[in-house]
């Protein structure tokens, strides 16, 4: 071991960590959530296939003419690539929807990665079910911690993407753990992962949506990537966490190292705080949008009724929804789709209903979004949001949220779980497809290996 690697504490009590992972110990509420999130998030990720939408047919096509050996599936297209392109390509679709769960305070969307990692190594190594879910919880819970020891809102202020950034890491994690990686191979894991870790906010200003989850399909690429070469014994940093050019020196001007490894085995909070969208958005508008859409129905209003929008929005955040490019991202479309159609379904993400809805274009030139000082104190744990709507007949109706449906503090119903699951699957999915791919989701900690899961997802639309 080198000097510097003698003194990486943190390196490798994670590395450790990782390599030691025992599933079996795993206590049954983390395995129940984590069956959980890996329903929903596998529901969004095979409905990205639906070739109507750009993402997953341009990146699959990608895929494919990479070529490689046929050893992991691409979601929804029919074919097997290499593990590390069928990381980027289902990684990517993983997001495409903006409808998997999400961490709130961390501000990540890390099942959108994990589940693609996990997908892509468990059929290489021919995994079980088991060992699969098992990955999936500690890719999630690494890269949570990555992000809270860097500190999310220290990388959006510089202008990078937490999810992409402590993404790779989760994914690393995942990755090593399903590779068998011992300690040691897992602190040069997490070195070369910290060699790729990227992903600058930049892809607000693609109007395709095609860059927003490609951050999340370049994360588990890289992950994977870093996870293999470690594996052949390739070198890498050995104190990524801790001395010399860490990753907390390169995204953060106020870090946290210690929360890195504080209760480590003891907290699964990367997991069990995860929150289940009930709205494909954002998640930085949810609470918003369930305000609003509490007062549109409680008084039966209709785009026309409405004379304009006005949210509060905590100020570190503003820069995300404010006028975004982005349809997912923006307020003054996401807000507006909601009142004339009074929910934000994944097609609403992929056709502008501004070019084609009068009322909708009119409203969302009617909607404001006001950076709030106050609201800022609670962020990033908190998206709290305030909605004040003035109707045409001068009324004023104002209702502050501070957490959305879908929060750990405000679960989603099984029935709301089940109704999402069934919706998203059946856009792309037979019935006769969906009630297998329900039963062998419902099946995976006993299942010997991912196979029928993998064949079900890797089918091409047959609904």
């Amino acid at each position: 071991m080198t000097e510097h690697g003698a003194n990486a504490k943190l390196t490798q009590a994670l590395a450790g960590f990782v390599a030691r992972f025992d599933p079996d110990r795993v206590p049954d509420p983390l395995r129940a959530m984590t069956l959980t999130v890996a329903r929903d998030g596998i529901g969004a990720l095979l409905a990205a296939a639906n070739p109507r939408f750009s993402t997953g047919r341009l990146i699959a096509g990608f895929a494919e003419d990479q070529g490689g050996r046929p050893e992991s599936s691409v979601v929804g297209h029919g074919f097997k690539t290499g593990a590390v392109h069928a990381a980027l390509a289902n990684g990517t679709m993983g997001y495409a929807c903006d409808f998997e769960p999400h961490h709130p305070e961390a501000i990540l969307h890390p099942v959108a990665i994990m589940v693609p990692t996990a997908l892509a190594v468990a059929e290489r190594t021919a995994a079980s079910g088991r060992r699969f879910l098992s990955a999936v919880a500690l890719g999630c819970e690494v890269e949570y911690r990555v992000s809270m020891a860097i500190g999310p809102v220290q990388m959006y202020d510089l202008g990078f993407h937490p999810s992409a950034v402590a993404g790779c890491f989760g994914a690393t994690a995942t990755a090593a753990y399903l590779l068998g990686l011992d300690a040691e191979a897992c602190v040069r894991a997490f070195g070369l992962a910290g060699c790729q870790a990227s992903g600058m906010m930049a892809w607000e200003s693609d109007p395709t949506e095609n860059a927003r989850p490609f951050q999340m399909g370049m994360a588990a690429r890289n992950g994977v990537t870093a996870a293999l070469l470690a594996k052949t014994g390739f070198g890498g940093p050995s104190a990524i966490f801790d001395h010399g050019h860490t990753v907390f020196r390169a995204f953060s001007r106020g870090p946290k190292p210690e929360l890195l490894v504080k209760d480590l085995g003891e907290r699964w909070d990367g997991v069990m705080e995860l929150a289940i969208k009930p709205h494909a958005s954002v998640s930085f508008l949810h609470p918003a949008l369930d305000a609003l859409l509490a007062l549109v129905r409680e008084h039966d209003l209709k785009p026309a009724d409405v004379e304009s929008v006005t949210l509060r929005f905590p100020r570190s955040g503003v820069h995300c929804v404010d006028g975004n490019p982005l349809k997912s991202h923006c307020a003054q479309y996401i807000l507006p789709i909601a009142i004339a159609k009074r929910e934000v379904a994944v097609p609403d993400l992929f056709a502008d209903a501004r070019l084609t809805d009068p009322e909708i274009a009119e409203l969302a030139r009617r909607t404001t979004v006001v950076a709030d000082d106050e609201l800022n104190k609670l962020f990033p744990d908190f998206y709290a949001s305030i909605i004040q709507i003035r109707t045409r007949d001068g009324k004023v109706l104002e209702r502050r949220q501070d957490v959305a449906r879908g929060y750990p503090e405000s679960p989603m119903m099984p029935a709301e779980l089940e109704t999402k699951f069934r919706r998203l699957v059946s856009s792309v999915a037979s019935p006769a497809r969906m009630a297998a791919l329900e039963k062998a989701i419902a099946g995976l900690d006993a299942a010997k290996d991912v196979t029928a899961l993998a064949a079900l997802l890797s089918a091409k639309p047959d609904a």
